[in-house]
Formats: structure tokens, C-alpha cells, sequence
């Protein structure tokens, strides 16, 4: 099984999984769709990035968590590689990002996903996050599918 921790993104195998996790979304949508936090953007306060690792210590997956100030938080830039997934290193890496979410008394996490990624929409509906109408960038995206979970 992976280990998940939090890290810095301005690593070489960090940066590469962003890359990836940008093409793999431009692949399905259209730029002005695509709501892609940088390297830059990851490293702000109040932002935590999740890397999955396998055995071999190769990244495999990340998630980040950016926490609004106001008892909510959005998931951003969820990807696991492809040759990765299947083995439940999403639902690890949303299980690290709610139990950070919880220790910063978070109590809404939201996140926005496309709808071309069922699979995705299918980990997060499984895991107890609701569909919501388009808040913030994403209102009136044909491309947005946003959701939300209540934190204990």
C-alpha cells in the first residue's frame, strides 16, 4: 500500500504528476474548463499537498486541500497515474485530505470535478460527497460537476 504524506510540490516527481494530471485533464475538456492549481499556487498558506508513494517511493498519486479561512475548504488537483489506479490510493489520499480538513475544524469540504470522469464522481458519491449547483469559478461551466461533504 502507498504512504501518503503531505509535501512540498516543487520536487521534480511532484511537478511531472501536475503535468500529467494537466494533460490528462486538457484531454477531456477545454482550457478555459480546466481549473489547474500551479506549483506556485500549491506552495501558498493555507494550501497542503498530498503525495501518494508506492513502495518503490515513485509518486503515484496527489491531492491538495485549500482552506478558505471560513470553515470550508475545495479539494483540488486529485489525479493517481493511470498504471495506479484500482488499488484505492484515491480514497486514501481524500481520507488524508478530510482528516486534515477536520484538524483545521473544517466542516464543508467542496470540490469540482468534469463530468467525463465517472470514476471520480462515482469514489466521491461513495464517499458521502453530495452534487451542489456551480459555486465560485465553476457557475455556469457545462464542464463543472461540483460536490460537497459535511465534516464531523
Amino acid at each position: 500500500m502507498p504512504t501518503i504524506a503531505a509535501e512540498k510540490p516543487n520536487q521534480p516527481h511532484v511537478i511531472e504528476m501536475l503535468r500529467l494530471s494537466g494533460e490528462y485533464a486538457l484531454s477531456l475538456y477545454p482550457a478555459e474548463s480546466c481549473y489547474l492549481l500551479t506549483v506556485g499556487e500549491l506552495e501558498e498558506p493555507g494550501t497542503t499537498l498530498f503525495v501518494a508513494r508506492d513502495d518503490n517511493t515513485q509518486v503515484v498519486g496527489i491531492a491538495a486541500i485549500v482552506l478558505r479561512g471560513d470553515g470550508s475548504a475545495e479539494l483540488k488537483r486529485m489525479f493517481v497515474l493511470e498504471s495506479a489506479r484500482g488499488q484505492g490510493i484515491a480514497g486514501s489520499l481524500l481520507a488524508a485530505v478530510e482528516a486534515h480538513a477536520v484538524a483545521h475544524s473544517v466542516t464543508v469540504l467542496q470540490l469540482e470535478t468534469g463530468p467525463k470522469q465517472l470514476a471520480a464522481i462515482a469514489l466521491y458519491e461513495k464517499n458521502g460527497y453530495a452534487h451542489i449547483p456551480g459555486f465560485g469559478p465553476y457557475v455556469g461551466d457545462e464542464f463543472s460537476v461540483c460536490m460537497e461533504k459535511r465534516l464531523a
